[in-house]
């Protein structure tokens, strides 16, 4: 991937198109202000810190993530936030898991939303590992070396504040039209509430602990990167693994089933109750696509009844 494409006669930074539009489509006139003042943002970074650019990542979501060289030539990743609130919680979080589990943080600019981190190398994704009994297996390690007690005076967010946004829900078009169904909004509103009032303990949670999240790094094993910082039940942090890389399979329903029992029996979680979560987090994960106009929160939704048909059984 080219770092920098020749506009006018001058080079010029490379934003991926796919990049702007999801930040535009999502943030409106916000994202494209953002998006038009990066490059400056980006380069003052690279002054700032002494480092030396290398490009983007190719999987790119809600940041712009550089690999860049440091001072020392030691590759390592920059990630610029629109929103410094998110990067706030992620330095958090980061600072509570210190290299264990989870990647390390070396730099921040909390203020600005910009933070420096180490590169894991090679960085292979969980989803490139190919085969399913492996990658749960590995998401397990992970899952349990992440686990942490909730500070004290914490400044986390809470994962019913979260749940709260579900409310939005009914002044959308697709829920007035009865795509989105009241009965699945109820139950996600209620699961959350019992889970929360039923644990037997409050957690640091990851927040999106997916297969894009754990990479390989030579020296250490499967990590975590991209910790959202959130605080709630344990098993609220198994549902984006769950749902993800599902669509491609050949039978999603069995392979979701599937992974429910694996990690059920694995993580020592209570069946019913991690379906609850599912339809929960599944439930809160479509509206949040839907709300930014992301036709995939349909699949998403898809997974609600799913967990609906097997908590009946």
């Amino acid at each position: 991937m080219e770092l920098y494409l020749k506009n006018d006669g001058r080079e010029q930074m490379y934003i991926p198109p796919s990049f702007r539009e999801k930040m535009t489509r999502a943030f409106k006139e916000e994202g494209a202000r953002w998006i038009d003042t990066l490059e400056e943002r980006v380069n003052g970074y690279l002054a700032k810190w002494n480092l030396t650019p290398l490009g983007p990542v190719s999987n790119l979501s809600y940041h712009y993530v550089l690999n860049v060289l440091d001072e020392n030539g030691v590759p390592t990743i920059l990630k610029v936030a629109l929103s410094s609130h998110d990067l706030e919680n992620e330095m958090r979080a980061l600072q509570l898991y210190d290299g264990n589990g989870c990647c390390k943080l070396l730099k921040a600019d909390v203020e600005n939303g910009v933070i420096l981190l180490e590169k894991l190398a090679p960085g292979t994704m969980l989803a490139e590992l190919g085969d399913e009994e492996q990658a749960l297996e590995q998401f397990m390690n992970v899952w349990k070396a992440i686990r942490r007690e909730v500070p004290k005076e914490s400044l986390f967010p809470m994962i019913h504040q979260w749940a709260s946004q579900l409310s939005r829900c009914r002044k959308m078009q697709e829920y007035q039209t009865g795509q989105f169904s009241e009965e699945i909004l109820q139950l996600a509103e209620n699961f959350f509430g019992e889970i929360n009032d039923t644990t037997d303990g409050l957690q640091l949670l990851h927040g999106d602990l997916h297969h894009e999240n754990i990479l390989f790094a030579e020296e250490r094993g499967w990590m975590a990167i991209d910790p959202k910082g959130v605080i709630g039940d344990p098993y609220f942090d198994v549902v984006s693994f769950l749902m993800n890389h599902l669509q491609e399979k050949k039978d999603p329903k069995r392979v979701l089933w599937k992974r429910v029992e694996v990690l059920s029996r694995g993580l020592s979680l209570e069946r019913k109750r991690l379906l609850k979560a599912g339809l929960a987090m599944t439930a809160l994960s479509a509206f949040w696509s839907m709300e930014e106009g992301d036709q995939s929160w349909k699949q998403t939704y898809q997974y609600t009844w799913w967990f609906h048909e097997w908590l009946r059984k």
